[in-house]
């Protein structure tokens, strides 16, 4: 009887221990709430991993816009979004809590309202506060009353005081927190804002928020992401350092007209560089080939080239396409000086240029000086055409 009890009493206990670990590999977090004006729209719920968005549900909304989402709590703090269409709400998940959004279409992106994660909240600020500095980039872009160089100098200096607000105030404050991680990744176009690539600063700024997430979630896949990012960004800055340094050597990389040079290899294999088509009005491109609008914007400059090509107007188009061999084929016919840069989006050039988005272009006068990039023409032909007459 003794040894029937004990068995009992051994195979109770194994039952719980059952049931308790199974509860605690089962814990799970909720994100609930209402998107009103979105009947039948999908509502796609997204993991943002380390490589990219994956759709973790999705549900199609009633005229109420009720929802709920439930998923295996992390361990470490994770990324998720609301999306619909291009509306996206950025939401951060660290524990079992229950996190409620409400919002309206199609502004649910900017105007909603988050319940039960004051890092939701702090995510949310950091968004709008993103958009705002897209909203005054553009502002500046799109002044046509400032030349290229204070164009860029505006932007700069909007950038960096950004970037040093969002420092002080968001990341050093609180490095281990969801939203600290958030603000590192926050893009301008297709170009980090903190660009641990480019800025020795910036590669600071994550590998202390890399350290802080070694503390407090050691293992996590996030954490060991940033170190890499940190140590690879060490190497790039050394690069880049060694290139500033063959630059200032080589007075021929900036002419004096203040204008950078580039030289890259054509698609027959031969060098060009920017600088040697002085004496003519050239359109320095910057392009993809493949993409969705790429077959329209090769039409369109071919109608600009061969309308003005004869009266000293040159393309100086630069691809940032990875495979060369589909480069080389889709350029085989274009007879603008096509050149390819191997480093692609990660590229220098973008840098040196300051190029937000892609596709965009400069227009470059006789004298090898900067005119207006793309958002200030309102008028190709005109712009072309006052330049080749000056």
């Amino acid at each position: 009887m003794k040894k029937t009890f004990s068995a009992l009493f051994s195979w109770t206990l194994l039952a719980t221990l059952l049931m308790v670990t199974g509860a605690c590999n089962n814990k799970k977090f909720q994100v609930n709430g209402v998107i009103t004006d979105a009947k039948d729209s999908i509502l796609y719920f997204e993991n943002m991993s380390l490589d990219g968005p994956v759709t973790v549900d999705s549900v199609k909304l009633t005229e109420k816009g009720d929802f709920s989402f439930s998923e295996k709590a992390p361990n470490a703090p994770d990324f998720y979004r609301l999306r619909i269409a291009g509306q996206i709400i950025n939401i951060s998940v660290d524990s079992t809590e229950t996190i409620t959004v409400k919002a309206s279409y199609p502004t649910m992106a900017t105007n909603y309202t988050v319940e039960g994660s004051a890092e939701c909240n702090t995510i949310k600020d950091l968004a709008l506060k993103q958009i705002e500095l897209q909203q005054r980039i553009m502002a500046i872009q799109n002044n046509t009353s400032l030349g290229y160089d204070k164009t860029n100098d505006s932007i700069n200096s909007t950038v960096e005081a950004y970037k040093d607000f969002i420092k002080r105030n968001y990341i050093f404050k609180a490095p281990m927190k969801a939203s600290s991680y958030f603000a590192l990744f926050q893009t301008l176009g297709n170009t980090l804002i903190f660009n641990p690539k480019q800025s020795e600063d910036d590669v600071k700024v994550f590998a202390a928020v890399a350290t802080s997430w070694d503390t407090y979630y050691p293992n996590a896949l996030r954490g060991q992401n940033l170190h890499n990012i940190a140590i690879e960004g060490m190497k790039n800055v050394r690069i880049m350092r060694n290139k500033i340094a063959e630059q200032q050597i080589d007075a021929n990389r900036v002419n004096v007209a203040n204008l950078i040079n580039i030289t890259l290899t054509d698609n027959k294999g031969v060098q060009r560089s920017l600088t040697d088509l002085k004496g003519k009005v050239v359109m320095l491109d910057f392009h993809v080939f493949g993409t969705k609008e790429s077959t329209a914007r090769i039409m369109k400059l071919r109608e600009l080239y061969n309308k003005y090509h004869a009266q000293g107007f040159e393309i100086y188009q630069i691809a940032l396409n990875s495979d060369e061999h589909f480069w080389k084929t889709q350029t085989a016919a274009i007879p603008w000086i096509s050149v390819r840069d191997p480093e692609g989006i990660n590229s220098g050039n973008l840098a040196a240029y300051n190029v937000q988005s892609i596709p965009t272009f400069f227009l470059i006068n006789r004298n090898n000086e900067l005119q207006k990039r793309d958002v200030q023409i309102s008028d190709v032909d005109a712009e072309i055409n006052k330049l080749l007459h000056q």
